[in-house]
């Protein structure tokens, strides 16, 4: 997979099974990831990622057999619906869940949180999962599905961290074998700063994407820098990630893309 500012557009999968707000009905689970997941194709994005995030509260770095079986269901039908590369994210840090549900459903990429040092996050304590992590990639057989890494990850604590500057974070992460790094801000929805963004670009030879905060408004300015962007909450219904995406915001936003590509 060859990141050229592409674009990836996040489903936010509704509760799942087990979680605190799931409803009962996993149909219709599928039935609305599947067609968000067309909006997104017939609005000309490039990549989608399908994600947990309803599931609150979540579990600290695992998931349990229904999230994983239920995860790599929606990610099948969610990509022989839009015919596009998909990845996969599986809150909080269950990054070998994720890894197995995407070789079942036959998905290209995970998103990984707590991929090199360690973090207070929501849930608690996460710790780096690298060498255990691709580990598990090679003994499975997941070669060919490519880890991209958060660094310096939103909803967290860095301070254990704070004489590791980003770039320095990046590189390590870089060192570990990630496939590419995600550069966030502070909280959902949030900007990710530009020098950060460009300090971590000038650290990794590696794909740099940025993965929160993304408009129509900013999007120039992240694209002159980074590798791709990962769009959520700017897609949805009045641009909250809780709502459900909405053709008109994908395809005004795509259509600015294109024109930035061109030019």
């Amino acid at each position: 997979m060859k990141l050229h500012k592409t674009i990836t557009g996040m489903i936010h999968v509704d509760p799942l099974p087990g979680t605190p707000k799931y409803a009962g009905n996993f149909t219709s689970i599928i039935k609305k990831a599947k067609e968000e997941a067309a909006i997104y194709r017939d609005a000309g994005i490039d990549m989608i990622a399908i994600e947990n995030m309803h599931d609150v509260p979540y579990l600290k770095q695992h998931a349990g057999p229904e999230i994983v079986s239920a995860m790599s269901v929606t990610g099948y039908e969610v990509k022989n619906a839009s015919r596009l590369p998909c990845g996969i994210q599986i809150l909080a840090g269950a990054n070998k869940e994720a890894l197995s549900a995407a070789l079942a459903g036959g998905l290209d990429f995970i998103r990984v949180e707590g991929f090199v040092f360690s973090h207070i996050a929501d849930e608690g304590f996460i710790d780096g999962c690298a060498g255990e992590l691709l580990r598990y990639r090679k003994q499975i057989g997941a070669d060919h599905i490519k880890i991209f890494t958060d660094i310096k990850k939103k909803h967290s604590s860095h301070a254990i961290t704070s004489d590791v500057n980003i770039g320095e974070t990046a590189h390590a992460a870089e060192f570990f074998l990630s496939d590419g790094v995600i550069v966030t801000g502070n909280t959902t929805g949030s900007p990710a700063d530009l020098q950060e963004l460009k300090h971590v670009k000038e650290s990794v030879r590696i794909p740099v994407l940025v993965g929160s905060g993304v408009t129509a408004e900013n999007l120039k300015s992240y694209l002159e820098i980074a590798d791709g962007l990962i769009v959520g909450s700017y897609f949805k219904y009045d641009g909250h990630w809780s709502k459900g995406v909405e053709f008109k915001r994908v395809k005004k936003f795509m259509d600015k893309v294109n024109k930035i590509r061109n030019a």
